[in-house]
């Protein structure tokens, strides 16, 4: 598996991964508008055999990272990519120069909140009802150590 910089090319394959990851999945626009015209954005892919089989995003705004997406591909999960992609994510914001790092993940999410708790994370807050498929809490989690 390598993980590489987001392109146009890797997109249908990330659409793949987004719908079977998400019940409210990003549309094809919003990524293609994320890697080709948003400044602030910064996207990967992991890739196993020309396939696409997890990606990341963030936006960098000013000295912090903030996290907008990761899903690995369901038959993939298990094997430390997200925690690859994730580990990926600060190397590149500690090059950009970002100091902290913050996300949202849904309070029933144990595997991924166990996952950021690992890389330094920490519980910040809650963002009530943040989920629109079923209103469901998101936990406000920050790095400020990266």
């Amino acid at each position: 598996m390598k993980i590489v910089k987001m392109e146009l090319k890797h997109i249908d394959g990330v659409m793949v991964v987004e719908h079977l990851s998400f019940t409210i999945p990003w549309s094809k626009n919003s990524f293609i508008q994320e890697i080709t015209t948003n400044e602030f954005a910064h996207y990967i892919v992991a890739v196993e055999n020309d396939m696409v089989v997890g990606y990341a995003g963030m936006w960098q705004i000013q000295d912090e990272g903030h996290i907008t997406n990761i899903a690995v591909h369901p038959e993939f999960r298990g094997i430390h990519i997200g925690r690859s992609l994730m580990v990926e994510l600060i190397r590149t914001s500690r090059n950009l120069g970002v100091s902290a790092m913050t996300l949202e993940v849904r309070k029933s999410n144990d595997i991924a909140k166990k996952l950021y708790v690992s890389l330094g994370f920490k519980d910040a807050g809650v963002r009530k009802r943040y989920y629109s498929d079923n209103n469901e809490d998101a936990i406000i989690m920050w790095n400020e150590h990266i």
